[in-house]
């Protein structure tokens, strides 16, 4: 396989979990915009620039997943965005249908995928559910 599609595949999969990769982080710690933007590049090998992440992040807090607050105590004033319980409820739901489907695909003898973790989960163990792990 080459490097291009192999790099366009990553590239794929990180857009379309975006909003999910973002509420992971969120839930490990707060964060600025900045912050989340090199977590997923050195993450994921993919970048997505402010005019990306910034919207999502304004959509996230709209739908009431994440909230964000002024930290004035920094050398600059950034923006914090933190999960809230809805995020954290919207964020296990997600865990757990993308890990039925990855059960489902593995099951049907016809789709031909191994198991191995897609996200380096936070510690889904301390709620009580299984690692998060896709296909």
């Amino acid at each position: 396989m080459n490097n291009n599609y192999q790099k366009e595949v990553q590239t794929k999969l990180a857009k379309g979990l975006l909003d999910m990769i973002i509420l992971q982080y969120l839930d490990q710690e707060s964060m600025h915009g900045y912050q989340i933007i090199t977590k997923i590049r050195k993450g994921f090998g993919v970048y997505f620039g402010p005019s990306t992440i910034y919207p999502l992040l304004g959509l996230l807090e709209k739908k009431g997943y994440v909230k964000s607050a002024w930290n004035m105590d920094a050398e600059r004033p950034r923006k914090v965005y933190k999960l809230t319980n809805e995020g954290k409820n919207v964020l296990s739901f997600t865990e757990n249908s993308l890990n039925l489907i990855c059960k489902n695909m593995v099951n049907d003898s016809k789709i031909r995928i191994q198991a191995a973790p897609l996200i380096s989960a936070r510690s889904t163990l301390q709620r009580g559910n299984p690692p998060l792990t896709v296909c």
